[in-house]
C-alpha cells in the first residue's frame, strides 16, 4: 500500500454505507485528473467509485474492471471516466501495454484502486482518498493536490 501524505487531510469524514452517496457528492466536484484510492480489500473503494459516478451523472453501470483493468463510463457533460482496478496487475510492463500512461495523460478523471502497482506512472499532483474500516465505521482522509512523490 502506498504511504498516506504527511500533510493533514483537507476532509475527513466518519461515514456508515448509507451515508456514501452524501459523501460522495461532496467529494465530486472537488475530483480532477489522478484521484487514488488506498485502503485494504473490502475497504469499499469500488462502492464509493460507484457513488461519486452517480453524483457526477455518469448513467453507465459502474462495475469493478477486476479483470478489464479498466473501465469506461461517460459523464452527464460526456466526458470519459477512468476506473483502474489494478488488483491482479502483474507488473508495470502489463500496465504499459494496456496504455496506463496515456489514460493518466488525458486529462480525464481517472479513479485509481491499487495504485501501488504503477506508482512510477503516475504525475506531478495526484489526489489521494484514504478509506479504513473499523466494524463497519468507515473513515476517509481526502488529499487534493498531493505530490506523488511524497506518497510512493
Amino acid at each position: 500500500m502506498l504511504n498516506l501524505p504527511l500533510s493533514k487531510p483537507a476532509l475527513q469524514r466518519t461515514f456508515s454505507l448509507p451515508q456514501l452517496d452524501e459523501v460522495a457528492k461532496i467529494l465530486a466536484p472537488q475530483l480532477r485528473g489522478v484521484v487514488l484510492l488506498v485502503g485494504d480489500m473490502g475497504v469499499g473503494k469500488t462502492t464509493l467509485i460507484k457513488a461519486i459516478c452517480k453524483a457526477i451523472g455518469v448513467t453507465d453501470e459502474v462495475s469493478s474492471p477486476t479483470f478489464a483493468l479498466v473501465n469506461e463510463y461517460r459523464s452527464a457533460t460526456a466526458h470519459s471516466i477512468y476506473h483502474f482496478d489494478l488488483y491482479r496487475l502483474e507488473n508495470e510492463e502489463e500496465a504499459l501495454d494496456f496504455g496506463v500512461d496515456e489514460y493518466l495523460e488525458s486529462g480525464n478523471l481517472c479513479l485509481v484502486e491499487w495504485p501501488e502497482k504503477i506508482s512510477k506512472f503516475l504525475p506531478e499532483l495526484v489526489t489521494v482518498i484514504a478509506l479504513t474500516d473499523n466494524l463497519g465505521e468507515r473513515k476517509l482522509a481526502f488529499y487534493p493536490n498531493t505530490p506523488a512523490t511524497e506518497i510512493s
